[in-house]
């Protein structure tokens, strides 16, 4: 009988020692918070209780000096939370991790590092090709935090924010209405004997959810239009009211829009939003009457909105009131500052626990889709054709 040969080597069939998995070492972040110098941007990334909670984890954080002025947090809270107060600018961007919430000018890029990590807001439709340009030139790692999206689909900072802005929205629209303003002297809301003021809400979205929860928790008569006929029974739903809800059908708009008291526009687009009310719908309102358009973020949902600041928020055209401030959340800067802190903090303490921002990106899929650069190279397909630069896939550059 032949004798079987093998296929393996004597070699081959000795067992190998069991390879264990090296434990990851934890980074100590190296974390700078500058002080905000765009126009009328109060808010600020991390409160001082997200700073002691990352600082009792080992990492180190500067505040520029008066960072927090505009949300009332001092810099001895920031101090007294373990953070290192900074009267120089250069000392906060030499940080490996910067946190903004505007994105940063290019005065402020070129004081950053090579290869640091920027967290900011991205505000595609304000920016321009030299930006990203010099992001790349510096090989910086970008995450734009209004980008990030979770697991189901959610952004969970643009949901934040967009919250407060429903809810202030209303808020603004009230005291508009009143007497010592531009108003009619209304009172937004439901008293017995008179007639509930009358709210218009254009969208359907998380803007819409809570302007309308906030009117009808003061009474209001709210009346909701939007063309996703699955959102209008989302909103009822969520709302658990029965809410008037409509098409956006021109006819039944203008009809709404000539008993109303106040109107919030609250549709976003793709792209621009798109224009739903025209000047001669305007012209047809109450005198008096309130514009709030919540989406001139993106052009406004109004034919007459005009850009107002939170220093001069109003103009009257055809004798309607009209809110034209982007930005809202930044009125509220506060709570909206405890808004974004509850974000980020999350996501710092992993990034250190897992051992840097590459460890992290490529387990976290909500912070990849965040991701418009790294070390240098776009992997936002969106940016990439709005300014026509070159594009690579983030997942071919993290694996």
């Amino acid at each position: 009988m032949a004798k079987q040969i093998s296929p393996f080597s004597k070699e081959e069939l000795l067992p190998l020692p069991e390879m264990l998995e090296i434990k990851k070492q934890k980074d100590e972040l190296y974390i700078g918070i500058p002080k905000e110098t765009h126009f009328e941007e109060k808010r600020i990334c991390l409160t001082p209780n997200a700073v002691a909670a990352l600082t009792a984890n080992g990492h180190r954080i500067v505040v520029e000096s008066g960072a927090g002025d505009g949300t009332n947090f001092t810099d001895k809270e920031y101090s007294e939370a373990g953070a290192k107060i900074s009267y120089s600018p250069n000392d906060v961007f030499a940080c490996n991790i910067i946190l903004k919430i505007e994105p940063p000018s290019l005065i402020e890029i070129k004081m950053m590092n090579p290869q640091c990590v920027l967290f900011s807001a991205m505000q595609l439709k304000i920016q321009n090709k030299k930006y990203f340009e010099a992001l790349a030139k510096k090989r910086i790692t970008a995450i734009a935090f209004d980008y990030i999206q979770d697991a189901h689909g959610v952004f969970p900072l643009v949901k934040s924010l967009s919250e407060i802005a429903g809810i202030a929205s209303i808020l603004i629209a009230s005291e508009l209405m009143n007497n010592s303003s531009v108003g009619n002297g209304l009172l937004l809301g439901n008293i017995g004997g008179v007639p509930p003021s009358r709210v218009v809400i254009i969208g359907a979205g998380t803007v819409a959810e809570f302007a309308a929860r906030s009117a009808l928790g003061l009474g209001a008569s709210v009346e909701v239009f939007d063309n996703s006929l699955t959102k209008l029974r989302n909103l009822q739903h969520k709302l658990n009211f029965p809410i008037a809800t409509s098409t956006l059908q021109p006819k039944n708009l203008l009809k709404s829009l000539i008993d109303c008291d106040v109107v919030i526009g609250a549709i976003r687009g793709k792209a621009r939003t798109p224009v739903v009310v025209t000047e001669n719908m305007v012209e047809q309102m109450k005198d008096g009457a309130v514009v709030i358009d919540v989406s001139i973020d993106n052009g406004g949902c109004f034919e007459t909105s005009e850009v107002t600041t939170h220093s001069k928020p109003t103009i009257v055209k055809h004798g309607v009131i009209h809110y034209c401030v982007p930005n809202i959340p930044s009125k509220y800067s506060r709570t909206a500052s405890v808004s974004i802190s509850n974000i980020f903090t999350p996501y710092l303490l992993n990034i250190g626990k897992e051992g840097g921002i590459e460890n992290t990106a490529r387990f976290d899929k909500s912070l990849r889709k965040g991701m418009y650069f790294y070390h240098g190279v776009l992997s936002n397909k969106t940016i990439a054709d709005w300014f026509n630069l070159p594009f690579t896939d983030i997942n071919l550059l993290i694996f």
